[in-house]
């Protein structure tokens, strides 16, 4: 399978407040502007990237550090699986899945014109195994402080995006061919 690293994100841009008041649920995308590969990095790190190498702690937090998400990206040329600790993406197939996606998610088309797609996938027994029936609460509200942080990083780089929660979810199980559970779909890009 094909690696790729990533750069680290650079810290330039706008004041942290402008991004809380500017952040919006943007349905509209130009497919024809792609991201480029540094935008692409910026994004994946602030929602679930590694910001302390001796205890791997992230950008979002998560009960009892137990850190249950999995970050999946779709794009044009294939799916591709985030892998945190090396800050690089893990090329899993070569399929461009976007338009699925959209079908899979009771046909809201916006999904299929996104030049990215993330897709954030969730191992529940990493928290319940420590926090019993109770982890399942847990693991959504990690899941919420990381689409959050996707949300806000698409602001600061004048990206729209949209949290989408409403989907088969055997059929994304089935077409990223993984057991995990999918708690959000989050197209990104340029706004019209």
């Amino acid at each position: 399978m094909e690696k790729i690293k990533l750069q680290p994100p650079e810290k330039t841009g706008k004041d942290f407040l402008e991004v809380l008041k500017e952040r919006r649920t943007i349905r509209e995308y130009n497919s024809e502007k792609k991201l480029d590969t540094q935008k692409i990095s910026l994004l994946l790190w602030a929602t679930y990237g590694i910001t302390d190498e001796n205890y791997g702690l992230r950008t979002a937090p998560s009960a009892g550090a137990r850190y249950p998400l999995e970050i999946f990206l779709c794009k044009e040329d294939g799916v591709f699986k985030y892998i945190p600790e090396e800050h690089s993406l893990l090329k899993i197939s070569t399929e461009d899945i976007r338009e699925k996606l959209a079908e899979y998610s009771y046909n809201q088309d916006f999904i299929k014109d996104a030049p990215c797609v993330f897709i954030i996938m969730a191992e529940f027994e990493r928290t319940t195994s420590r926090y019993g029936k109770r982890g399942i609460r847990y693991v959504h509200i990690d899941a919420g402080h990381a689409a959050q942080n996707l949300l806000l990083a698409a602001t600061y780089l004048a990206l729209g995006a949209c949290p989408v929660g409403a989907f088969d979810d055997e059929k994304i199980k089935k077409i990223l061919n993984t057991e995990l559970e999918p708690i959000y779909i989050i197209p990104v890009g340029y706004p019209y």
